[in-house]
């Protein structure tokens, strides 16, 4: 692999076949070899100077205005995806990421919550779907998500050029299920995972049930639920007509208070850089209060139960506690409850990567179809870059008296982003611990990147 240009060229054939213009077909390879090799930015201007000296209007009007569908290109990165890995134990991660941005033009921008800074600011915030296996991340979907200051003013989104089946206001969960769906044909599998911000949605959480899928997704601690013995009888009428609707036996509770009196357990999930990472767990079977309505006696309007599932707590060593839900079976032991609810950390990975590896945040234009269009080339770019990692560390595997292959790989992935969390912090310039492997540089006589007709 001395030349990952030209190798960049052949795994990229399928990409360029579903362009049906020339000029798409050259353009393309070069973006996305530009967001993969040296420099610091990766917007189209510093990228044309050093993949394509001389075609700066070409690459920008590729990235922008040209006229040509991104659908395909989202079909085979879900099938590239899917080889990759794709399957039975693999993991469907949904979360969001924000961009900051200065000024007020640039298509969504509002202040909103930006996880990675740790407070609010100006900034636009994309829905993302990762798809992960062996903790090994590939980024599916990106869509963005418009705050109320843009989904109601027709002006805003002509001028970003925003298409007509998304100028409607959609929650994060409901672009979520969207993108869920069009996806779900594509990508193999075993379960759903999500934070908080869309696992205290009931909706989203039933959605996701009505589809057939295994989910577990972050709660916050004052969700209701009830135990799992809850009966459904008839109130008996002090006066009056007698009562027409079941009501619960007895009262929901908060998440906190059912786990209060659980039995916790210490338990590693993952080996991290200073050794196996553990937290106190508890999980007890539930019904969650998120049925329809009901009055019940003095007590006012209340959620009846809805389905049975498993109500997961963590205990961390900070003294910080997290709650959970998840439609796992019955018979699901506690070490794979708490697996899986920590499985979701892989996305966080993928997205701090993107940022400051592949420039996901860097792109300068303000349309909704630049934006997608190069959301979509880091995307590619990324999953270029787990193939050449997984195809190195099979390599490695197979040679005599080699060790590791895909577990070093595996190993090393999770060492480098054991410590990663939501509040971390980026100093401006930082190179990030969770940096891919540098390919190696090539002279400028290869920019002209060799594409498989």
């Amino acid at each position: 692999m001395a030349d990952w240009r030209n190798e960049l060229g052949r795994w990229l054939a399928p990409f360029v076949g579903r362009f049906s213009h020339k000029a798409r077909r050259r353009m393309c390879p070069l973006y996305v070899a530009g967001l993969i090799g040296p420099g610091d930015r990766k917007s189209v201007g510093p990228m044309a100077e050093r993949v394509a000296p001389g075609d700066y209007d070409r690459l920008h009007h590729f990235v922008s205005d040209g006229v040509w569908d991104e659908a395909p290109l989202e079909c085979e990165l879900a099938l590239h995806a899917d080889k990759l890995v794709g399957g039975a134990d693999a993991f469907l991660v949904i979360d969001d990421t924000a961009l900051p941005k200065k000024g007020t033009h640039s298509v969504g921008v509002a202040p909103q919550y930006a996880s990675a800074l740790g407070k609010t600011a100006n900034c636009q915030t994309l829905v993302s779907l990762t798809l992960a296996r062996g903790e090994v991340p590939v980024m599916v979907g990106l869509r963005l998500f418009l705050p109320e200051t843009w989904s109601g003013y027709k002006a805003r989104l002509d001028r970003a050029g925003v298409p007509a089946e998304y100028r409607s206001a959609r929650t994060k969960p409901e672009i979520a299920l969207a993108e869920l769906d069009r996806l779900i044909a594509g990508v193999r599998f075993g379960t759903v995972l999500a934070d908080a911000g869309y696992g205290m949605s009931a909706e989203f959480r039933q959605a996701l049930s009505a589809r057939g899928l295994a989910w577990a997704v972050g709660i916050p601690r004052h969700q209701k639920v009830y135990p799992r013995e809850v009966e459904l009888v008839f109130p008996v009428a002090r006066r009056g007509r007698p009562r027409k609707r079941h009501v619960p036996n007895v009262l929901s509770v908060a998440a906190e208070d059912m786990l209060g009196k659980a039995k916790w357990r210490t338990l590693a999930w993952r080996k991290g850089t200073k050794g196996p990472l553990k937290a106190r767990f508890a999980a007890v079977r539930v019904c969650v209060a998120d049925g329809p309505p009901q009055r019940i006696g003095d007590k006012g309007m209340q959620h009846m139960p809805g389905e049975e599932v498993w109500l997961v707590g963590e205990r961390r060593a900070s003294g910080e506690q997290k709650y959970y839900l998840a439609n796992l079976p019955a018979e699901a032991g506690l070490k794979t409850l708490a697996a899986t609810v920590k499985a979701r950390w892989v996305c966080e990975q993928a997205h701090q990567q993107l940022k400051e590896e592949l420039g996901l945040d860097h792109f300068e234009g303000r349309s909704w179809r630049g934006l997608h269009r190069h959301a979509l080339m880091t995307m590619i770019a990324y999953a270029f870059l787990q193939h050449h990692r997984l195809a190195a560390a099979s390599e490695r595997k197979k040679r005599p008296g080699a060790s590791g292959g895909k577990k070093s790989l595996r190993r090393s992935t999770a060492a480098n982003a054991a410590d990663h969390t939501k509040s971390h912090r980026r100093r401006p310039g930082a190179r990030s611990a969770l940096s891919m492997p540098t390919l190696p540089p090539t002279n400028s006589q290869t920019a002209q990147l060799k594409v498989p007709k």
